[in-house]
């Protein structure tokens, strides 16, 4: 069956992991991150950088590329407090984009969770699975978004060439 998506293995993004009490990490990334969403499986955005509560404790933060340095040199990750972890990620992961009218119908193939809008909202961000690998999947502009490690990018692309032909 064919389907009415179009489907983007998107560029490399800069991603920070991010792990400590919220007050600490807020305290020490100060302004240079959007404030840190509260709600677990949530997001939040500002100016183009995004921050995912993925987990107790746990962000992840993303942001284009070009970014990463000036982040980098502003969350200090070498000198943080023992209390909390700042380690970039960025080459560790791969995302994809499915956009598209049977964006929820190939996802539903791929993925078993639940990711019906009433459900999963426009802010929602969680770790999953897709076609049997961890994914950390989010909402996206007319669709989903989602993410595996790098190492199976190649794989997971076929995979969804395979299941939309």
């Amino acid at each position: 069956m064919s389907y009415d998506v179009t489907i983007e293995r998107c560029g490399q993004k800069a991603l920070f992991d991010l792990k400590g009490a919220l007050d600490a990490v807020s305290q020490w990334a100060g302004d240079a991150l959007p404030s840190l969403p509260i709600r677990p499986n949530s997001r939040t955005e500002e100016d183009g950088i995004e921050l995912f509560h993925i987990g107790r404790d746990h962000w992840i933060t993303r942001a284009p590329l070009a970014q990463e340095d000036a982040i980098e040199a502003r969350l200090k990750p070498t000198d943080c407090p023992a209390d909390i972890s700042i380690v970039r990620v960025s080459d560790t992961m791969t995302f994809f984009c499915i956009v598209g009218p049977d964006a929820g119908q190939v996802m539903s193939i791929a993925c078993p969770m639940d990711l019906h809008d009433s459900v999963f909202r426009t802010d929602a961000v969680s770790y999953t699975e897709v076609f049997g690998l961890k994914a950390l999947v989010m909402r996206c502009q007319d669709g989903i978004e989602f993410a595996v490690e790098q190492s199976f990018a190649d794989m997971v692309e076929d995979y969804l060439i395979r299941a939309t032909a």
